[in-house]
């Protein structure tokens, strides 16, 4: 018995707590709900960018025409297409007509990804397939024998005409892929992630995943379209009959005229609310969100406190944040969806004792591509569930609070050394984010003796953020500097640029000793230096 060792008491709660509810899926294809909108509305506005528009009926006809042009080049259900646009309307296009076509997208922005990362993601997904738009032909990798590139803008997929349905090689299945996302490789080469239809029409087509979006509703297309949660903003709209309003360079312009936000705490904090009367739902993932931020938000919206990694299909707990709440968490898994909190030997944990989380049920992915033995180390049998069902390692450290909300407390790559001490770096930003002034702080380890942290706005007196610390925290967690600047640099993923902190760190010291004055002789820098290594 997985759960013997427990009390009876923790054994109950392990399950009540950890158990989403059991929801009955309406559809298990995401684009089949968005078809369902084209037949009711076709002339709803499925999505506008940069001025341009396109109807429901015109963005289903010219996906069908996509698919037809798939299926002849020989695209069968099982296979992977690579979508290697910038965000426009031809994107929206390419995605719906591949899974029209039965096969997965593999999302990737043509503008940012360098050339030997689109090499690996088209080797690693087996690609045969690539849609581009004609302007960005050239940065597409040479095709090798056999692999044709699309053009979304071709005349021949453009026009009104369609023959009717795409007949496809065999009938589609809920666990076939629906698209492959690859993760942003900081730690290495990315690892593409197959993600099912079973997946995502569980988070998408069900509440709280859903937002409430309804026909008519204006949501945000800010993030990458690599991100899995530009896939919580593109397929959760259209499926809901909502219009995408997909930004141009000005996330802000994009925010101000939407009613549902879908953004990392990164992107949304760069976002005045005050700028966004419209704005009736708010939904933050991908990385923790600061609680002053959360209750911004909060005070005048329904705003969703989510957590998940691309492994478990967006995110697979969720919890509305109110200003009043003890603590800002991140809830409970979401319908058909578990989470367990376990010790490194993956036994359960008594209610309350931290762990790490573990998730399970229809949130959890097909698994690493052409990689066996990161899959063995990340996905597990499930005991609790049995049945043959799978659980994911997410690396997240939480606890169970005694009324049943998850607190994320950083992650097991987090924790480091610091003096011999094992000290959460989550912990620390979370205690600067509760000094008076500061909205965001970061905190990274320098060194084996010693922590730096970043914090913002840049007028956050370094010393007061010191002294929060010490006065809450053993000493071995007070960072040995606090450097305040004016936003964090961001990854294309719309995440904290935590490199780019290291190396702002390093430009600034080095900035002050070039800066101090010889016994004899000027200044070895200007004073210009030093304005130059000042926080963007």
């Amino acid at each position: 018995m997985p759960l013997s060792h427990l009390s009876p008491r923790d054994r109950a709660l392990f399950r009540q707590f950890g158990q989403g509810p059991e929801v009955l899926v309406p559809d298990p294809f995401v684009h089949q709900a968005v078809e369902r909108q084209a037949m009711a509305a076709p002339h709803a506005v499925a999505a506008e960018h940069l001025g341009t528009t396109i109807t429901y009926g015109e963005l289903n006809r010219r996906a069908d025409r996509l698919a037809a042009r798939l299926v002849r080049e020989g695209v069968r259900p099982g296979d992977h297409v690579g979508l290697f646009v910038r965000r426009s309307v031809p994107m929206l296009v390419g995605l719906l007509g591949t899974l029209k076509a039965g096969a997965a997208y593999v999302p990737q922005d043509i503008g940012l990804t360098p050339a030997a990362q689109l090499r690996h993601v088209v080797r690693t997904a087996g690609i045969r397939v690539v849609l581009t738009q004609s302007e960005h032909t050239l940065r597409v990798p040479p095709a090798d024998a056999g692999q044709r590139l699309i053009t979304l803008d071709d005349d021949d997929l453009t026009g009104p005409a369609t023959d009717g349905p795409v007949r496809l090689a065999r009938p589609l299945r809920p666990d076939d892929g629906c698209y492959v996302l690859f993760t942003s490789g900081t730690t290495g080469k990315p690892n593409g992630v197959k993600v099912t239809h079973r997946n995502v029409a569980n988070i998408l087509l069900t509440s709280p995943g859903d937002l409430g979006i309804r026909p008519g509703d204006r949501v945000a297309q800010l993030l990458n379209i690599a991100f899995d949660m530009a896939a919580w903003e593109i397929l959760g709209c259209l499926a809901h009959g909502g219009t995408l309003v997909v930004r141009g360079k000005d996330i802000a312009a994009a925010a101000r005229t939407a009613d549902v936000l879908i953004a990392t705490p990164t992107v949304l904090s760069g976002i005045d609310p005050a700028d966004c009367p419209r704005v009736r739902t708010v939904a933050v993932a991908g990385e923790p969100c600061p609680r002053p931020l959360a209750d911004t938000w909060a005070r005048r919206s329904a705003f969703h406190n989510s957590c998940g990694p691309t492994e478990t299909t967006i995110v697979n707990t969720m919890r509305r944040h109110h200003v009043d709440d003890a603590l800002l968490t991140i809830g409970r898994p979401t319908p058909n969806n578990t989470v367990y909190v376990l010790d490194e030997h993956r036994r359960a944990l008594p209610i309350g004792e931290v762990g790490e989380m573990w998730a399970g049920g229809d949130c959890v992915s097909a698994g690493y591509l052409n990689n066996e033995a990161l899959n063995a180390e990340r996905y597990a049998p499930d005991p609790f569930l049995g049945g043959g069902r799978r659980m994911f390692r997410t690396r997240d450290l939480g606890r169970w609070t005694p009324d049943g909300e998850l607190e994320h407390l950083g992650r097991t790559d987090d924790q480091v050394k610091v003096r011999g001490f094992r000290v959460e770096l989550d912990s620390v930003s979370a205690v600067l984010e509760s000094v008076a002034g500061c909205s965001r702080a970061v905190t990274l380890k320098r060194d084996a003796r010693s922590l730096i942290s970043f914090v913002c706005p840049a007028d956050v007196d370094p010393d007061t953020a010191r002294r929060a610390v010490a006065a809450v925290l053993p000493y071995y967690c007070v960072p040995a500097t606090v450097l305040p600047v004016a936003v964090l640099p961001e990854t294309d993923r719309g995440k904290v640029d935590r490199g780019a902190l290291l190396r702002l760190a390093a430009e600034r010291e080095e900035a002050a000793r070039a800066l101090t004055v010889p016994a004899e002789g000027p200044p070895l820098l200007p004073m210009a230096a030093a304005r130059e290594g000042a926080v963007r």
